[in-house]
């Protein structure tokens, strides 16, 4: 190294970084304070100093032994949490689609809900496709969800000549992108025992004519399947908003089916993003899920104003996920994977717990909090996680 006058190499500088933090410190991280630290002319002695600071804050942030680790985390979410407000909705970026923040969002993620009240899905389309508009627009055509019911302006019955009448908006046919057409086609498939045909009195009038009388009791029935027809779209995805995000345009979906939608040549399967926990879990793993649900809690903390360490969130993440499935953190989830008989029945319906492990010859080996108190043992936090065994017979 050169004197402290003079300015550090930048080679020198990379394997001082490396040789005093390269064991304490991520990979990523190392590089990352390299990268940064080479844009300066740094001397001997700035570079000593800064060093020193991350070796302080890396110790100053580093867990204790024995720190009971688990309470901090659940003191430091839930003490913020109880100043949420109960304001249920916030709107996707568009006035058309709303999305559930706040308490009801966090109790869903926590109690790990398979589908959450409002699902939505951000699609980021490729290349040849995410700057025109028009393509975008074809896509979000594509995708979107299309029932008859969604094209119809009216749908009339006429049992003395045992047809039902759909008028068709024609409005709503350009709107989504469907023809007369394909609406015929759908509903022969759909229909059995019947004729569809398109009037020729009325373009935009389909009769679907039945050979047999037609049922009172069963129209309503058969009315209901009509409307409920697919012509076309992705299962799921009710409705879809065309966004202009930066230099690109992003399609905001109002539902999720994540395995259909990766599977669209036009969609970049890499960025797309669901709320959806399980979902994620299911298509993408249970470390994909880990993530989201971090990354979900904290746009929730963040959303309402609350500052919480983040680790904390990827404490609880850890354990909703440390058995390769979503748990949620109650009776059925986390608690019910415990190994503690009396800390399951601490939690909750104590007689029924406590019956089943009596009847199962369960043991508990005291090894938690809440088992320790009950017990009245050293809670095995802190200095009371050491134990200390003398030996008289050990010569010096």
């Amino acid at each position: 190294m050169t004197s402290s006058s003079s300015y550090v190499d930048t080679r020198i500088l990379g394997s001082v970084i490396e040789s005093r933090l390269a064991e304490r410190l991520p990979r990523t991280v190392i590089e990352e304070l390299k990268t940064i630290l080479m844009r300066y002319q740094l001397t001997e002695e700035q570079l000593e100093k800064l060093i020193s600071e991350v070796e302080k804050e890396l110790e100053k942030n580093s867990v204790d032994p024995g720190e009971p680790v688990g309470m901090v985390a659940a003191q430091s979410i839930g003490e913020p949490s109880t100043q949420m407000t109960l304001r249920t909705f916030h709107y996707a970026g568009v006035r058309e689609l709303n999305v559930t923040l706040g308490l009801p969002r966090l109790i869903e993620l926590v109690d790990a809900k398979k589908t959450p009240s409002t699902p939505l899905t951000y699609i980021y389309l490729r290349p040849e496709y995410k700057n025109n508009r028009e393509k975008a627009i074809e896509v979000a055509r594509k995708i979107e969800l299309t029932k008859v019911i969604n094209v119809t302006l009216r749908i009339d019955v006429n049992f003395l000549s045992n047809a039902i009448v759909i008028i068709l908006d024609r409005d709503m046919l350009e709107d989504k992108g469907v023809s007369v057409d394909e609406v015929v086609k759908v509903l022969q498939k759909a229909v059995k025992k019947a004729k569809v045909m398109q009037s020729s009195e009325n373009p935009y009038e389909i009769i679907v004519q039945f050979e047999e009388a037609l049922d009172p009791t069963k129209v309503e029935r058969l009315r209901e399947k009509i409307l409920q027809t697919r012509i076309k779209g992705v299962k799921g995805i009710n409705k879809v908003i065309i966004q202009r995000r930066e230099d690109e345009y992003v399609l905001v979906c109002e539902g999720s089916n994540l395995a259909e939608l990766m599977q669209l040549e036009e969609v970049d399967y890499r960025r797309i993003r669901t709320n959806n926990i399980k979902e994620v879990e299911s298509v993408l793993g249970i470390e994909a899920a880990r993530t989201l649900l971090v990354e979900e809690i904290m746009n929730v903390l963040e959303e309402q104003g609350l500052d919480v360490d983040i680790r904390h969130i990827m404490l609880v993440a850890d354990m909703m996920t440390r058995t390769g499935v979503v748990k949620a953190i109650g009776r059925h989830g986390v608690m019910a994977s415990k190994d503690s008989p009396l800390a399951k029945a601490a939690f909750e319906i104590t007689v029924k717990n406590l019956i089943d492990a009596a009847a199962k010859g369960e043991v508990d080996k005291l090894l938690g909090v809440t088992e320790s108190v009950i017990v009245g043992n050293y809670i095995p936090i802190g200095t009371a996680k050491v134990g200390i065994i003398f030996n008289p017979h050990i010569k010096k």
